[in-house]
């Protein structure tokens, strides 16, 4: 599998905005089955901002909260629940039972993960990989492939 891997450099904080616009309309087109992506960053790089983009691409309207205090957020989107999660507090896979992952995931939704190497071993079943990185007064996007359907969500960017 050849990897696909996406860098841009993201002015302030609508660039960022429009980065989560650009892969929620790639996700309609190719990841109708389930998507798992990680986003990897340090406090404030602009994870939750990403996702508010990606979120309101997909129609979804009022208040989209970071998971730092509830550990997931939900959104239903059309027949499907997106799902943006923050695994900082976890101590392990074992964990996630909590949050209800094992049911997310087999219902063919669409899982955002924050802070992935808190459970390095689901993190790296992920789709694509996304690393968000201080540059500057803007920031520095990475987008990796791990899967068949994660290069081919990032080949329609």
């Amino acid at each position: 599998m050849s990897l696909i891997e996406v860098r841009a450099t993201l002015d302030d904080e609508s660039g960022t905005r429009r980065a989560g616009q650009r892969l929620a309309r790639a996700l309609l087109d190719v990841a109708p089955n389930g998507f798992l992506m990680t986003l990897s960053g340090e406090l404030g790089a602009g994870k939750t901002t990403f996702m508010r983009g990606l979120l309101e691409a997909l129609g979804v309207a009022g208040p989209i909260r970071s998971p730092t205090y509830t550990l997931i957020e939900t959104y239903p989107v059309g027949d499907r629940q997106v799902a943006h999660l923050d695994w900082y507090r976890l101590g392990d896979e074992s964990d996630l039972e909590g949050l209800g992952f094992r049911d997310l995931w087999g219902e063919g939704g669409w899982i955002f993960a924050e802070w992935p190497e808190q459970v390095p071993a689901v993190a790296a079943l992920a789709d694509v990989a996304l690393g968000l990185g201080y540059q500057g007064v803007g920031r520095a996007l990475t987008l990796r492939a791990r899967t068949p359907t994660g290069q081919q969500v990032l080949s329609r960017l």
